[in-house]
């Protein structure tokens, strides 16, 4: 593994860069206050811009590190900051990561996630020199895996009563793509 670190990353209608002090605002009102887009997650919605400002100032400091990966997902038409995507577990024994992702509802439906989660998922093969990606959802939010499926990772299984969020514990469904998959798309 190469630790190259929370990179700079453009698409077509995204930049994907690191956090900084200053997404508080965007953060916070954008998906960390909302309870619907948290429904699925394992850390519960923000209960004020303080909450968020410690976040990130938790993040901010370890990007340092060259193997923290945690981009801010930012709507190029307006420099706001919509979502984030990171590597949740990292075994550089294996080579592989586990991702994370969550946005605004505002951008739900609308193919961006799909489009970060490309642009990572390229990043940490061709840079950071992993070798296989995966990532899970809850089973009772299809949506999440339909977004791994469009950024060409492939359904794994369910692993039953394996993890807890917001609602508590679940199922997973985990899906991954490998590196010579990624290659041969």
């Amino acid at each position: 593994m190469i630790k190259c670190g929370t990179q700079r990353i453009e698409t077509d209608r995204l930049v994907l860069r690191p956090f900084t002090v200053g997404d508080t605002q965007d953060m916070y009102r954008n998906w960390a206050s909302d309870p619907e887009v948290t429904r699925f997650l394992t850390w519960p919605a923000h209960a004020n811009c303080d909450v968020t400002r410690m976040v990130l100032s938790d993040w901010a400091a370890r990007y340092a590190d060259g193997g923290y990966f945690n981009w801010a997902i930012e709507w190029k038409e307006n420099s706001s900051v919509i979502g984030s995507i990171a590597v949740v577990k990292l075994n550089e024994e294996t080579e592989a990561a586990d991702l994370g992702y969550c946005m605004s509802r505002a951008f739900w439906g609308r193919g961006v996630m799909p489009e970060a989660l490309k642009a990572v998922i390229g990043y940490l093969f061709d840079n950071a020199g992993l070798n296989r990606i995966a990532a899970c959802h809850d089973a009772n939010n299809p949506k999440s895996g339909r977004v791994m499926e469009k950024a060409g990772m492939k359904l794994e299984g369910i692993w039953r009563q394996a993890g807890k969020n917001n609602l508590g514990i679940c199922d997973e469904v985990w899906h991954s793509i490998l590196k010579s998959e990624w290659k041969a798309l």
